[in-house]
């Protein structure tokens, strides 16, 4: 079947994470409460980045970016999943799936890509810390974020024309909270190889790539922190780095862990639970994550508090 005017007019249902109705409103409540919790802690990290002047460097800047993606990462998805469970709804409109689709790639990738960049900060700062503020300058921090914004924007682009391309011959169930790119794939009545190799290619360059750079960053620091003689040094190099990489095992853990589980199991509904650890929880624990172990949050949090 080629695509056609009728595939405009299709609707996904978006089956959840629980079919029981006894259940959506426990769902509702749980989802607002993480969402909420989300969009306060990060945009708190991010006004206090913007407000003390102590914490404009290059790793509250990659910071304060990162907090806002995963503002913007969780609210491509549960947004819409709360107003469907409120409305007692599972529909999605083809254009709002496709629409999902991209800007959940974008904000995915620009995860990994940022995190990737604060490897790079930490390695400049322990392993080259006299060339440092050299190093790190305001262009290249700035360059570095621009990059990752066009080259995940650039990605979403490539992965919702692909999508574009096939046909859906009727309204089409998808047992996860969101339009997930592979759930929404499987369910084309078209030939889908195509997007397939897409996927595999983007993911072994887009998503692997920046883990090699992340590995290889911290092989290097742990290098550095090893040729350091006093043990009170260790410590502090290390602090430096612990949170963010605490945020590293968190995304990629959870979210290759629903990934290869997906390729060994045919249950979906198990797949769309697991995914609300790198969807939702790993953006809502970050902010707790970047704050508890750090004394320049902690006390630009406390003086952001008392102007209030």
């Amino acid at each position: 079947m080629e695509p056609g005017n009728d595939t405009l007019h299709l609707e996904f249902l978006l089956l959840g994470l629980a079919e029981d109705p006894e259940l959506q409103p426990l769902i509702f409540g749980f989802f607002l409460s993480m969402y909420m919790v989300t969009v306060l802690g990060n945009l708190l990290i991010i006004l206090a980045v913007i407000s003390d002047s102590h914490l404009h460097t290059p790793m509250y800047f990659f910071l304060s970016n990162l907090s806002f993606v995963d503002i913007c990462f969780t609210s491509t998805t549960i947004p819409k999943m709360l107003l469907n469970i409120q409305t007692q709804s599972k529909a999605i409109t083809y254009a709002g799936c496709i629409t999902q689709i991209h800007f959940f790639v974008i904000f995915a990738e620009l995860d990994i890509f940022l995190l990737t960049v604060m490897a790079y900060d930490r390695y400049v700062a322990i392993c080259q810390p006299l060339h440092y503020m050299v190093i790190m300058n305001r262009q290249l921090c700035v360059m570095l974020v621009l990059v990752s914004w066009v080259g995940s924007f650039l990605h979403a682009i490539l992965q919702s024309v692909m999508v574009l391309q096939l046909s859906f011959c009727t309204d089409l169930e998808i047992p996860h909270f969101f339009c997930e790119l592979n759930q929404v794939i499987q369910r084309a009545c078209s030939d889908t190889f195509l997007n397939d190799v897409v996927i595999y290619i983007t993911a072994v360059f887009l998503g692997g790539g920046p883990l090699t750079g992340i590995l290889y960053s911290y092989c290097k620091i742990v290098s550095s922190i090893r040729a350091i003689s006093s043990a009170q040094g260790k410590y502090k190099a290390f602090s430096t780095c612990a949170s963010h990489l605490s945020v590293v095992s968190l995304f990629y853990g959870t979210s290759l862990g629903v990934y290869l589980s997906s390729a060994v199991t045919q249950n979906s509904h198990s797949i769309a639970t697991a995914s609300v650890m790198y969807t939702v929880v790993t953006p809502m624990l970050n902010p707790f994550i970047y704050s508890l172990r750090n004394k320049d949050i902690k006390s630009a949090l406390r003086r952001l508090c008392e102007k209030d």
